[in-house]
């Protein structure tokens, strides 16, 4: 119980840990909500370029307030300095993008290293009166929050939730179908500046805690946890919020018991977190899809049910699709049968199973697959024992309109290399006499 209390409540009393623990929530909060957007949009390579290009804001904005007033890392300076590099940032993307063949994703990589370059080189040249140690800039530190540190998340949050909230509808329809925004008259282009104006304030507001590198796992992690859980924008952003919290309070814990650094140990909690999420989410996650596979009948298991059913021209006793239909393990073939029954494709009758009117579509695509397939390979000279096996592996491949061309490509041939009559596309199946093809599956 001492254990308990002195790994638990011992850091609270702490100035340092209060301090991290209000920011970094605080940041965590904003970050997620904004973050949800920035996931759905794919946006996160922006949010790395912001972070990186903003070493050029602080170096502009602690220059302009030594060279001017001689004050020296004057922290509001460097934040808005930042903030500027941000916005100069992404409008270069933009115009670069708009005015140029190279595609948006190149052009953010060209230019958030070409405005990180220009604040290396400021730094280096101004080293006299620019006293930053880019270490903490890039690896930041959350357990040396100060008061000012604090102000501006406190605010930039504030902002931003406010913004979020007041155009939540607006923001969701540009995020899932732009086009339809636009016809409806929302200003789409206007709403991605407040974007990424937004993205911007969070970056700037949280790199002093977790550093450059880490500042986008703080905006895209847990938005991407909370990605896994829900479907709905509002309830995701929510989720990310609360992910972004736990990933705080957990990382300074961790920092604290380990003595390691307290962004590293933040954002390593966070992907914990996040793996954790991936594995046991019960819709996207990996034990779900695995139970999804599991279970899942495999469409050739289908298809042969359903030519076999075609080919008896009768009702079809279970029995006879065990003798033709492969399975890959006991039990397939039953929920076969059962998933195309609950699906319209058979039903069952007293001596067995009949195609439905669906059914029997469906049935006549796989055999003028299987007729065109022998076609083909009798055309370019298989043996004729090779030549039914191998179609029937061949017709279950659909993609690309592979049938179609090899329709186009045989000249559209009436009959298959046994004389059977092959389907036209979207025609029925056809009573045909049955035992003139070889009844191999």
């Amino acid at each position: 119980m001492n254990f308990l209390i002195h790994a638990f409540w011992a850091p609270l009393t702490e100035t340092y840990f209060q301090k991290a623990l209000i920011g970094g929530c605080a940041v965590a909060l904003v970050s997620g909500a904004v973050g949800s957007l920035v996931v759905l949009r794919r946006m996160a390579f922006l949010g790395d370029a912001l972070s990186h290009a903003m070493i050029a804001g602080v170096a502009g904005g602690y220059l302009a307030m030594k060279l001017l007033f001689g004050v020296e890392a004057y922290a509001p300076a460097m934040l808005l300095g930042s903030l500027i590099a941000a916005i100069i940032t992404v409008a270069l993307i933009g115009v670069v993008s708009k005015v140029s063949r190279v595609k948006e994703d190149t052009v953010i990589g060209i230019m958030y290293t070409g405005v990180f370059a220009l604040g290396v080189v400021v730094v280096s040249i101004f080293r006299q009166y620019i006293h930053i140690d880019l270490m903490h800039f890039i690896m930041g530190d959350i357990l040396g929050v100060a008061d000012t540190d604090l102000w501006a998340s406190a605010i930039v949050s504030a902002s931003v939730l406010t913004i979020l909230v007041l155009f939540f509808r607006h923001f969701q329809l540009a995020s899932f179908d732009p086009i339809m925004a636009a016809s409806t008259g929302l200003p789409v282009l206007l709403l991605d500046y407040a974007l990424t104006g937004c993205v911007s304030m969070v970056v700037v507001s949280a790199v002093s805690m977790v550093g450059v590198i880490l500042v986008v796992g703080l905006l895209i992690t847990p938005a991407a946890t909370a990605y896994l859980l829900s479907d709905r924008l509002d309830k995701m952003m929510a989720l990310a919020s609360l992910f972004g919290v736990t990933s705080v309070i957990g990382g300074l814990y961790l920092c604290v018991w380990l003595d390691s650094a307290g962004g590293g140990a933040v954002m390593l909690f966070c992907t914990l977190q996040f793996l954790a999420v991936l594995v046991v989410a019960p819709r996207y996650g990996l034990l779900a899809r695995w139970r999804r596979l599991r279970n899942m009948i495999p469409q050739q298991v289908v298809e042969d049910v359903l030519i076999t059913v075609l080919r008896q021209q009768k009702e079809t006793p279970l029995k006879v699709l065990q003798q033709f239909v492969q399975v890959p393990q006991p039990g397939t073939l039953w929920k076969a049968v059962k998933q195309m029954e609950s699906e319209g494709l058979i039903e069952a009758l007293p001596q067995g199973y009949r195609l439905t009117q669906v059914g029997e579509k469906q049935a006549a695509n796989v055999l003028r697959a299987h007729r065109l397939w022998e076609s083909y390979l009798a055309s370019i000279g298989t043996p004729e024992e090779a030549v039914h096996p191998t179609a029937h592996r061949l017709e279950h491949i659909h993609g690309a309109g592979i049938v179609d061309y090899l329709d186009q490509k045989l000249g559209q041939p009436e009959v298959d290399p046994h004389g059977q009559k092959i389907p036209r596309r979207g025609n029925g199946a056809r009573k045909e006499p049955a035992g003139n093809e070889p009844e191999e599956q």
